[in-house]
């Protein structure tokens, strides 16, 4: 059985980007093993995970809610990308550049997705059921 999720193709976009999150903290030095090394893990797996919860909500606007919650950790790992290359913490340029264009194009894969739900005011629900209250 798979969930919903498993099957949304921005959420394995997110576990790719993440796995590349991963690479680049694990080049990071030591001393940045409990700030930068975490904040960015954090962010990254927030993304996948706040795509996942999201995908189980009620309604339309409940999971672009999530995706909004998603987006905003992508950017904090694009800030923390930022400063790994301003502190000159990962020089393989090909390498950031390569994650750098991941990071848009969920960035994008998001902002769609977001797009779509907007649009829409489906509620999903569950079958109700329905019992006998007359007396015997």
């Amino acid at each position: 059985m798979t969930f919903k999720f498993e099957n949304l193709d921005v959420w394995k976009l997110s576990l790719e980007y993440s796995d590349l999150i991963y690479d680049v903290a694990e080049r990071l030095p030591e001393r940045e093993r409990f700030n930068l090394q975490s904040q960015i893990i954090r962010a990254a797996t927030s993304i996948s995970l706040n795509i996942a919860e999201g995908s189980t909500g009620q309604s339309d606007p409940e999971q672009n809610r999530f995706l909004g919650m998603a987006l905003r950790s992508l950017i904090e790992t694009v800030a923390c990308q930022r400063l790994i290359s301003r502190r000159k913490y990962v020089t393989d340029k090909a390498f950031m550049e390569s994650l750098d264009s991941k990071a848009q194009e969920l960035a994008k894969r998001i902002h769609a997705f977001r797009k779509t739900l907007a649009n829409s005011n489906k509620t999903i629900r569950e079958e109700q059921a329905s019992y006998d209250l007359t007396e015997n």
